[in-house]
């Protein structure tokens, strides 16, 4: 029997159409999958993943030196540099101990002002939530919008604010911050082990550390650069020496956003 020439054809462009509709079109088949696969707690989530996962993990915190699990752990967000690092104390300094590619962060360099407007946030935050459900794999959902986010909206005028900013896992993101799968199966497993009370989470325009310049953007407010010092001083503690550690903890003593540092580590201003 003669087959089209067509056939071939038709085959490769069904299977390049899969292809982007599982890495880009997440949102549309996994609510679909997540249906049929049944609701899953942090628990079971964690069963599955964190064996493996923190085995891995393990090696990096031997490298650096530290112990694990650690009693706090720092995400620190780079927007432009598309990377996640993660910091951990030791003995009352903060040592680096891996870094992750983020491999989407939509909008530019600024903070967030608005639903709809795509941007990432940037300021510190907490994480208040892990979704073991997430059409993206899993989640940490952050406080966005925080008390300073609040303020300066009042301050403005503005309401809707939006919400629901998660770092995730795949590779695609609107307003998130998505680091793949393996990587939020490590970091969801080791923040579900030392508590959401334990974890900072750092978002910069880019790394304004050693006194580099805060990328901006024509247009953001102009109190963004009030905001981006607050966030440098943040920083302060995770300024790497030649050994990869950070800064004593107990070190810096200062204030952001009027609220005291206190010598163990940082307290959420915003």
């Amino acid at each position: 029997m003669k087959v089209s020439r067509w056939v071939p054809v038709g085959l490769i462009l069904l299977l390049a159409g899969a292809f982007v509709l599982y890495r880009h079109g997440r949102s549309l088949w996994h609510p679909v999958y997540r249906r049929i696969r049944g609701r899953r707690t942090v628990a079971e989530v964690l069963e599955r993943y964190a064996p493996g996962r923190e085995a891995g993990l393990q090696q990096h915190f031997d490298r650096a030196g530290v112990a694990y699990p650690p009693a706090r752990i720092a995400l620190l967000v780079f927007k432009a540099e598309k990377h996640l690092e993660l910091w951990a104390e030791k003995e009352g300094a903060w040592v680096h101990v891996r870094t992750y590619p983020v491999l989407a962060a939509s909008g530019h360099a600024g903070p967030k002002l608005r639903e709809g407007d795509r941007q990432v946030p940037e300021g510190v935050y907490r994480v208040i939530w892990l979704n073991p459900n997430s059409s993206y794999h899993l989640s940490m959902k952050i406080n966005y919008p925080n008390s300073y986010d609040r303020a300066k909206a009042r301050e403005e005028g503005r309401t809707d604010l939006g919400g629901d900013i998660f770092i995730h896992g795949g590779a695609v993101s609107i307003g998130c911050v998505a680091i793949g799968d393996t990587a939020i199966e490590e970091l969801f497993s080791l923040v579900a082990k030392i508590g959401r009370s334990n974890v900072e989470v750092i978002i910069v325009p880019n790394d304004i550390r050693a006194g580099r310049p805060a990328r901006t953007h024509p247009t953001n407010p102009p109190w963004t650069s009030e905001l981006h010092e607050e966030i440098r001083r943040a920083l302060k503690p995770f300024e790497k020496n030649s050994s990869g550690q950070g800064h004593p903890a107990g070190e810096v003593q200062r204030k952001i956003g009027g609220s005291a540092i206190h010598p163990r580590g940082i307290t959420n201003p915003f």
